[in-house]
């Protein structure tokens, strides 16, 4: 049997998850992702199961895939990058990893927030400088104490973040299509009835939605005008969640006052895009989920979810469950 690995992360961080894989005795061909369509397609075709990050696997990679491609382990839960109606019309499972990252993801979110509101990279980049006379330069920055974040998804990581903003002494309020009542009461959570009423209330309005057609560039020049003068907006959910040269407009002009962002419209971004030439945006490559912690219970768990399929067992998620799973091993 031969299986495809392309996420970095997997093959980068030592654990239980090379053990584990290693013990079915199959081929392991390894690439260095996120992949585009052309070098996703370059490698399939000959593949029994395959380990997916954040490649393009398109409608023609699958076409190319199948027959010999079995089964399809994503290495994560974001599947936005796949075409998950092929995969179900193919009759390949997709399975995915939900659960293993929601702590580091939350934390990673607070990194980002705390950066904006304390100013982080101006004073590490004052104190550096050289000289202090001339350079120590300081700037006063926000408490986070009686603020109110809006959290758009309180699904596993939305929750994380309400936790945390909660120890934090902040307000929150939260907007979510399938709402956990008891979770709401347990941590004093505020249920908004739109969108609006996020934008209205927040301070700060942190984003953990999956990208779909409806939430694709929901943060725009249409919803800025909604919010707080000077909001600070967090994204550790997609890129394209957020509408870049709306945003780039919405920085410059006062009317948001930072944005922490985990991912972007095009990763990896070029050089010159327009989100990294401003000083009130932090950002980092798309590493929120990744700890060696997390990478170890994610890698473990995309793993297994293979072996099972494989074999014919009950993986622990698919994404397509009508899809029946088969042994092939």
């Amino acid at each position: 049997m031969k299986i495809l690995l392309t996420t970095t992360s997997f093959q980068d961080t030592p654990g239980a998850h090379h053990d584990l894989l290693k013990q079915t005795g199959w081929e392991i061909i390894t690439a260095r992702g996120p992949l585009n369509e052309a070098d996703t397609l370059a490698l399939v075709g000959d593949v029994d199961g395959y380990i997916c990050g954040d490649d393009a696997i398109t409608r023609k990679v699958l076409e190319k895939a199948r027959p010999k491609l079995k089964v399809l382990s994503k290495y994560g839960i974001g599947v936005d990058k796949i075409d998950v109606k092929s995969c179900t019309e193919f009759g390949i499972p997709l399975l995915f990893t939900p659960g293993v990252n929601h702590t580091t993801v939350a934390e990673h979110n607070f990194m980002l927030l705390l950066a904006l509101e304390k100013n982080f990279l101006y004073h590490t980049d004052s104190t550096r400088s050289g000289d202090a006379k001339t350079n120590w330069k300081r700037k006063t920055g926000h408490e986070l104490l009686d603020k109110t974040i809006g959290i758009i998804g309180l699904g596993r990581i939305g929750k994380e973040v309400a936790i945390r903003s909660r120890a934090f002494g902040m307000n929150v309020i939260a907007f979510d299509v399938y709402w956990d009542e008891k979770f709401a009461a347990d941590h004093n959570v505020k249920r908004a009835a739109t969108l609006d009423e996020i934008y209205a209330a927040s301070d700060y309005i942190s984003l953990h939605t999956n990208l779909t057609p409806e939430t694709r560039d929901m943060i725009s020049a249409k919803s800025f005008p909604k919010m707080k003068k000077g909001v600070l907006i967090l994204n550790c959910a997609r890129g394209e969640v957020v509408n870049t040269n709306d945003m780039v407009a919405a920085l410059k002009s006062g009317q948001v006052g930072g944005y922490g962002t985990d991912v972007l419209d095009h990763e990896p971004p070029p050089a010159d895009h327009p989100l990294l030439k401003l000083p009130n945006v932090v950002c980092t490559p798309h590493v929120a989920s990744r700890t060696y912690e997390s990478v170890v219970r994610q890698a473990t768990c995309s793993v297994k979810n293979l072996i099972l399929a494989m074999n014919g067992e009950k993986p622990i998620a698919q994404v397509n469950p009508e899809v029946p799973v088969k042994k092939v091993v």
